[in-house]
């Protein structure tokens, strides 16, 4: 019976970042809830510090945040690892940004407020082997 396409590979550790952090705290349970080992960081230093203490296969990053933001991120996370997965998220509707970190190596973006089982989609999506982006926005 293959796996459902809502519940994550057992382990999957995901990175979000956001500095609304009653936003992150409820999005952190729901994703664990699914079987993610969520690591939730408030702000573009704190993310730096998780990624510091351990490995995430994708991280999730609002663009929008007052120390840093998620395009600044973006580049500094990609030097550290390379080969984490970055998916944006904008509540600002700043698509020439978003289309700034994809050419940054972003695997993706989506507006905020996003439905839980299209983010679930696509941090499941972007951590397979050689992901590569489905969206044709790019």
């Amino acid at each position: 019976m293959p796996p459902s396409p809502h519940v994550a590979k057992p382990g999957l550790r995901v990175l979000l970042v956001d500095d609304e952090a009653g936003y992150t705290d409820v999005l952190a349970n729901r994703l664990q809830k699914r079987g993610f080992e969520v690591g939730k960081a408030y702000s573009g230093a704190e993310a730096l510090q998780q990624m510091r203490q351990r490995s995430f296969e994708v991280a999730v990053l609002d663009l929008k945040m007052p120390d840093m933001d998620g395009i600044e991120l973006l580049r500094v996370l990609k030097m550290m690892d390379p080969g984490m997965q970055v998916i944006m998220l904008t509540g600002h509707g700043s698509a020439a940004a978003c289309r700034e970190g994809m050419a940054l190596g972003a695997y993706d973006y989506l507006t905020k407020p996003c439905e839980l089982e299209e983010l679930v989609e696509k941090i499941r999506q972007a951590a397979e082997p050689r992901a590569e982006p489905t969206d044709a926005r790019r």
